[in-house]
């Protein structure tokens, strides 16, 4: 079948409802990137790989994954690691000492600055703003993460002596940290600025089979950018590390000596794994001042550093594969509607292409779904702790 009329059925569930089911469909791109990732994807799905739904579904506003609940498994995470003996393994016990829950994440809906009462204008707009996510708190919960886990090529010790349960939990603080920082923007947006929610699907395997990405594979970085668009398919980043955009984003543009240079990763596999953006459009030719401004800031700075922009081996931005057939899939394009029919289905519960299909019958609303996990993860935590 050729990759311009293929497509690839992804069926979500409720999970508060497991009879509820919502169908879409994807077109893939005919370029080689999106060939091979369809190839990838249909080994993943006869090898019976498994999606991990930790990490999943991220910023919808509306979803049963509620920051209290987030904060609940998240301090449940921290208590495992807090409780394993790495004395045992000649390294010293590492202890979290934050306790997490709405209030110690994410600001309140009301707060002053400075000490100064603000107008009752500014109070509103204040009030809304207010719900946002406290980067300090959060950066330090990641800091946390990389510590325990070290990167894809140098793993942490804690996380290679770890026992299934703590390397569990290791992963469980990077995922939720990503989780409710979304969860937060995501409601804050809702407030003030509808439009802009920027929902999207993440869809990675656990022990993903990963192949190397050719020249002709990265020829997207140059052509895509970091242009994204509503229910368009990108490539999922394999790999732990940051980006260079990363970098220049979340640390202030740093010049890039040797320290700052080995956090960063470009992007060297590619998967059968995928993540559909659910927000709207956002590119250059679009003229979004704030995102023009902010690519030009961010390519002055990595000339600044003698780094070529337009250099396909930094990875710089978003590999497309392909996108969703909107009207096959949800009857209509308005993207309000859709996504009032993707909140109440955040779930993943199949994936068809050609006629190979996979169902992943578990879900986090299952009582028993740690240990599902971990029982699904225990080949990848059996390798790690041999590197």
């Amino acid at each position: 079948m050729s990759g311009i009329n293929q497509s690839i059925k992804v069926t979500l569930r409720n999970p508060l409802d497991y009879k509820d089911l919502l169908d879409y469909y994807i077109v893939p791109n005919d370029h080689q990137l999106a060939k091979d990732w369809v190839v990838a994807l249909k080994t993943a799905l006869q090898n019976k790989k498994l999606i991990e739904k930790n990490f999943c579904f991220l910023g919808f506003p509306k979803t049963a994954r509620t920051l209290e609940y987030l904060c609940d498994e998240l301090n449940l995470a921290v208590e495992t690691i807090n409780r394993f003996d790495f004395t045992q393994y000649g390294l010293d016990n590492y202890i979290i000492e934050e306790w997490f829950h709405p209030n110690t994440v994410r600001f309140p809906d009301t707060y002053t600055v400075e000490g100064t009462v603000m107008s009752e204008d500014l109070r509103v707009c204040r009030r809304h703003l207010g719900l946002e996510p406290k980067h300090t708190v959060l950066n330090q919960l990641h800091n946390h993460f990389e510590r325990l886990q070290g990167t894809v090529n140098h793993l942490s010790p804690y996380y290679k002596v770890a026992d299934y349960d703590t390397k569990y939990a290791i992963r469980q603080l990077n995922n939720i940290c990503h989780e409710m920082e979304n969860n937060i923007l995501s409601q804050r947006k809702a407030l003030v600025s509808p439009s802009w929610i920027r929902p999207t699907q993440i869809t990675t395997f656990l022990t993903a089979d990963r192949h190397q990405l050719t020249d002709e594979h990265r020829q997207g970085f140059v052509t895509n950018g970091y242009d994204r668009r509503f229910a368009h398919v990108y490539m999922h980043w394999t790999q732990i590390g940051k980006t260079y955009f990363e970098v220049w984003r979340d640390e202030g543009a740093p010049k890039l000596d040797s320290t700052v240079c080995e956090a960063i990763t470009n992007l060297e596999y590619y998967s059968g794994e995928f993540n559909v953006e659910w927000g709207k459009d956002v590119t250059l030719e679009m003229g979004h001042p704030w995102h023009n401004k902010e690519q030009q800031q961010f390519k002055d700075w990595l000339v600044d550093n003698n780094l070529d922009p337009s250099d396909a081996k930094l990875s710089l931005g978003y590999l497309p594969l392909g996108h969703v057939d909107l009207l096959r899939s949800f009857g209509t394009t308005d993207m309000f509607a859709i996504w009032d029919q993707l909140s109440q289905h955040l779930d993943v519960y199949s994936i068809e292409v050609d006629g190979i299909k996979n169902t992943f019958d578990y879900c986090w609303t299952d009582n028993n779904y740690a240990k599902q996990q971990i029982a699904m993860m225990r080949p990848g935590y059996d390798f790690s702790s041999r590197r």
